[in-house]
């Protein structure tokens, strides 16, 4: 893919850029190691003020970001906004938070007859990060946040069709005073990946993308001994039990799907409904998508804005058009509609079979797969019956499904009468082909940390 703003509302092509050569990639590998040796001996004040100064830049710069963010990858200017927001409460949660997260663990010294014994949390060095366009902001920062606290230095190969959110965040690390070189943006190809990764002077990796991007940072990474964390797709249920709130079900599934123009990992996919009460509840989701506005991403009350890549489009056409073949029904939307950009509609399709590829594929786009459950063991095995296992959401005020659908969903994260989202207080990521590793939270912060075990014997000292 060229690296390149492509407005997706319009198709047109805003500014292309050149991939850097290697021996730019040199001098940027050669600049990030020696200011790791520099920048990890820096204390935390000195690197929280920087990430508070960042914040206030996001806060200044939130009206021309936003519009920069919309015209490369199309979400509405409103949820820019609201993502700029997140990125800059996320740099000021740990600048406060990072010192208490990483002081040192004390350990019981004399159940290992030592005079003290504890662990300690140190920076591995260089890591690269190689992030999604969906998010373009949050998914670096997120990051980049913890990853600076705790002293590394970041490399950032974002995604090709993002490449001015790209500079800007190196760019926002440069004026917030950070030291020059602690967080550098790579603009190169995807097949320039591999070769930053083996080399040496790269601690490890984090990844958040496609399950076959995860697979091959990981078969690399892992050939290096090297750590990565890997946050790749979902399929996420959304699980209806009789005694939900089905106004608010319905609504917040309908904000649950269409979020980002329905191209978030996260974004549940799969709405699996107790017979008792699918009738009633269709009818309101249906009504509920139905009602979304798509059009121009950068007016105020646009809902949804076009996808991202006109090949996301397509991958999105396709599964629809697949499952309709064989059998599913459309109870909304489903036809791509005419004019510019790679706009598609809130759709919401039903009686889907095992046969179809939708029943095991992620679909990124607004589209949303609506299952009939006999009873609670049936929406359970439903929800499970995914290679994935990112997010998950139950509605039920039984505090007995409750636990069950805590205990029993596959996922690395539940949510009960809400919708999947991400905040830096509690950890975010995923099992099975969903990736491993976590982000956020005081989890996501020490898993580019050396836990350095220390145990000091008896000194001789009042012995």
């Amino acid at each position: 893919m060229a690296i390149a703003s492509t407005n997706p509302a319009t198709g047109e092509t805003i500014r292309e850029f050149d991939a850097l050569s290697d021996s730019e990639v040199e001098e940027k590998l050669a600049t990030a190691a020696r200011v790791a040796r520099e920048y990890r001996h820096t204390g935390f004040d000195e690197r929280a003020a920087g990430l508070r100064r960042a914040a206030d830049i996001l806060d200044a710069d939130t009206d021309t970001l936003a519009a920069t963010m919309t015209a490369e990858m199309g979400k509405t200017i409103a949820a820019a906004k609201a993502e700029i927001g997140k990125c800059a409460k996320g740099l000021r949660y740990y600048a406060d938070a990072a010192p208490a997260m990483l002081a040192d663990d004390i350990a019981d010294a004399d159940a290992v007859n030592a005079s003290r014994a504890l662990h300690r949390f140190q920076p591995l060095g260089v890591i690269l990060a190689v992030m999604p366009w969906n998010f373009p902001l949050w998914q670096v920062i997120r990051f980049a946040g913890p990853g600076l606290m705790a002293g590394n230095v970041g490399l950032l190969k974002h995604a090709s069709n993002v490449p001015q959110t790209a500079l800007y965040l190196e760019e926002l690390f440069r004026r917030a005073g950070l030291p020059e070189g602690v967080f550098q943006t790579l603009l190169i190809s995807s097949g320039q990946i591999e070769d930053i990764l083996k080399d040496p002077r790269v601690a490890a990796a984090t990844l958040t993308g496609s399950e076959g991007a995860g697979r091959a940072v990981g078969e690399t990474a892992g050939a290096q001994l090297k750590k990565v964390v890997l946050e790749l797709g979902g399929s996420d249920p959304f699980v209806v039990l009789p005694s939900a709130d089905l106004p608010a079900a319905a609504k917040t599934a309908t904000t649950a799907r269409c979020q980002n123009n329905g191209q978030s990992c996260i974004a549940a996919k799969r709405f699996i409904v107790h017979t008792d009460v699918y009738d009633e509840f269709a009818e309101l989701f249906v009504a509920e998508m139905a009602a979304q506005k798509v059009g121009d991403p950068t007016a105020d009350d646009t809902d949804i804005g076009p996808l991202a890549t006109e090949q996301g489009r397509t991958d999105v056409t396709d599964l629809v058009d697949d499952a309709v073949a064989k059998g599913a029904k459309v109870l909304t939307g489903g036809t791509v509609p005419d004019g510019p950009g790679w706009f598609y509609p809130p759709t919401v399709i039903s009686e889907i079979t095992t046969e179809m590829d939708i029943y095991g594929e992620e679909v990124f786009g607004p589209v949303a797969s609506l299952y009939r459950a006999t009873d609670i063991d049936d929406a359970l095995r439903i929800a499970n019956d995914t290679d994935f296992g990112l997010g998950s959401n139950v509605w039920t005020t039984d505090d007995a499904e409750i636990e069950r659908c805590i205990d029993e969903l596959e996922a690395g994260q539940v949510f009960v009468n809400g919708m999947t989202t991400s905040y830096p207080e509690i950890s975010f990521g995923g099992i099975k082909n969903s990736g491993h590793g976590r982000e956020l939270a005081t989890f996501g912060i020490r898993e580019f940390c050396n836990v350095k075990t220390v145990w000091v014997g008896p000194t001789g000292k009042n012995e």
